[in-house]
């Protein structure tokens, strides 16, 4: 009986290392000289008042919160061990880079959730074992590594307020996520000639621009394809909400215009100051989902002039099938590219095999679209949001794991749902919510605030509905004309190319197929593609009755508008619009400037 085959393939982790110590310990003296600066010139006053004042800080608010928890009656004293605590905003201080502590969610679910929290560790010390000193050079190389390090705050901030049976299935998403984050960046820093340098898995290894879908790569199985700026910038981003700050101002002092989307402005950036690795012996590139990953790759290509790039350009009116001959030309010369640059060559058993997967996890998750639908809504909340982009774009089913878990999420939704079971502390929905347009990446749990704070469940969102068409994996041709029209409609890209109506009049067919009166509209600032089309989107609201929430922001850049001017513009909504109550008042005014 065959194995089934593991992903990623084990013999990538046991490539041999070809480590230039002499490099790594000149810059271990470089890194040393920089920690002994910032030892010298630290306020050690400064740090010792802080100190105090946290200390001080702390001891009022556990008074505060005995003396609360005291004023309750028998039943409310009950009620806070068993379910957990409903002031949620009571976690937050000012000038925290973290909460102030975890969540109380009753005896059960703290339990569980310390559970998850000890098993993500051992997950992670595991899979970083697997190749330890690349890896600790890696964090000596790059300021990016560092932020992976809150990976468990970040947990934290994305399950707030959640319990039961929907704090399992959040915890399940994202430990799949960060799984598969910690083998990619074993496998990055294993790689990477500044650090691994290892020449036997950069032959097997190709690198994707972040939003390049992965499903290529499952027609070579003996490779390994990493999406290249996915860990350092753009997932990094959604953990903590700075790092991508130091590489937009590196590339605007270069000379790159302020209003530029922060997306490729941190990946140029990043390539400017050299903060990106140097690894795989081919790198694939985009238009999708729009040209800023274009002018992202040109700076790639001058950077990294030995790491030959293949641009996969597919039409922008998709809808036309005569374009699909060319998208199809496309992909087949992309796949030739991979074929020369490894010496590979293309497997149509296991591109099939993973599609016949891929095909089921989409079957799964209109599933838990239908669930969404009905009064009673199950699978809520940002850990689902960014799982769904994961499994969809990068996932792409070669991670057999996730197949298991999409099949453990649809059981458990289905027994939640009969049971009509809340999804949040603070009970059933108030509103029921669509967000729209492309969210901020420093504040990836903003819909968890939106149930929490107001009632407002987000069902979905627009970069969750991508194609659900299921792939063909017995006919090749069909099956390559299947990928293109992936590849067409994914991530952003089915909704902000091909035509207005695939943003404007795809909002209110969902709208009503949600059941949804309110839209969060995001309001990225750079977005030129999404700015024209603001005015139809408030006339057309406005005629239809729905509720439209706009929320600037600027992706990756907290300066240009704050979690709070966020939280402000839905705040000012609720109140003077919808004269509403807010489910938790500690929430409306929360301190969060500088937390992760």
């Amino acid at each position: 009986m065959a194995k089934t085959p593991k992903y990623p393939n084990p013999k990538f982790f046991k490539a041999k290392d070809n480590i230039d110590w002499k490099k790594q310990w000149e810059n271990l003296k470089v890194c040393g000289s920089i920690f002994y600066d910032m030892f010298k010139e630290t306020d050690w006053e400064a740090f010792k008042n802080g100190w105090k004042n946290t200390l001080k800080m702390d001891a009022e608010r556990i008074k505060e919160e005995y003396n609360a928890f005291m004023a309750l009656d028998q039943q409310g004293k009950l009620d806070a061990i068993l379910y957990g605590e409903k002031r949620l905003g009571r976690l937050y201080a000012k000038g925290a880079m973290a909460t102030v502590r975890r969540e109380w969610r009753g005896i059960k679910d703290t339990a569980y959730d310390f559970y998850e929290w000890a098993r993500m560790w051992g997950m992670l010390l595991m899979t970083f074992s697997k190749d330890l000193i690349p890896a600790l050079n890696s964090a000596l190389h790059y300021r990016w590594m560092i932020s992976y390090f809150c990976c468990h705050g970040f947990m934290d901030k994305n399950i707030m307020g959640q319990r039961g049976r929907a704090l399992r299935m959040s915890h399940l998403l994202i430990y799949d996520i960060f799984r598969y984050v910690a083998e990619n960046l074993v496998l990055l820093s294993k790689a990477d000639r500044k650090n691994g340098n290892s020449e036997e898995l950069n032959k097997m290894l190709m690198t994707f621009d972040e939003m390049t879908m992965g499903q290529i790569m499952a027609g070579f199985p003996d490779l390994c394809g990493i999406p290249y700026q996915l860990l350092p910038v753009f997932l990094v981003s959604e953990i903590d909400q700075l790092p991508c700050v130091p590489y937009i101002d590196a590339v605007e002092s270069f000379g790159l215009p302020s209003d530029t989307c922060p997306v490729p402005s941190s990946e140029c950036g990043a390539l400017v100051i050299d903060a990106l690795p140097d690894m795989g012996c081919g790198f694939i590139s985009s238009s999708m989902p729009c040209d800023g990953s274009t002018m992202a790759s040109s700076y790639f290509a001058r950077r990294f002039p030995n790491t030959p790039v293949f641009h996969l350009c597919f039409p922008v009116r998709y809808e036309d099938e005569s374009v699909l001959q060319s998208a199809a030309e496309d992909i087949k010369a992309c796949i030739k590219f991979i074929e020369d640059k490894t010496g590979a060559k293309w497997n149509w058993d296991a591109y099939f095999t993973a599609m016949k997967r891929f095909n089921k996890e989409t079957s799964y998750e209109l599933e838990k679209w239908e669930i969404n639908k009905t009064k009673y809504p199950q699978l809520l909340g940002p850990c689902y949001e960014l799982f769904r982009k994961w499994n969809y774009e990068m996932d792409g089913g070669l991670f057999p794991e996730g197949l298991k878990t999409q099949r453990k999420i649809c059981k458990t939704m289905m027994e939640t749902y009969e049971k009509k079971l809340p999804a949040y502390v603070g009970g059933y929905e108030k509103y029921r919510a669509l967000i729209w347009s492309c969210p901020a990446h420093f504040y990836a749990n903003f819909s968890n605030w939106l149930a929490n704070c107001w009632g407002i469940y987000a069902l979905t969102e627009m970069e969750a509905l991508n194609m659900t068409k299921m792939l063909n994996t017995t006919d090749k041709e069909e099956a390559i004309n299947d990928l293109c029209r992936l590849y067409e409609r994914m991530v952003m890209r089915r909704h902000t190319n091909g035509g207005h109506d695939h943003v404007l009049g795809e909002l209110w067919r969902q709208c009503e197929n949600f059941n949804a009166n309110v839209v969060i509209m995001y309001q990225h600032v750079c977005c030129k593609t999404m700015a024209g089309l603001q005015g139809l989107f408030d006339d057309q609201a406005r005629e239809l009755g729905i509720h439209l929430i706009w929320v600037e922001h600027d992706l990756m850049d907290p300066r240009t508008v704050s979690r709070k001017d966020m939280r402000g513009r839905v705040n000012n909504y609720m109140v003077n619009v919808m004269h509403a109550e807010p489910v938790d008042p500690t929430l409306i005014d929360i301190d969060d400037e500088v937390t992760w």
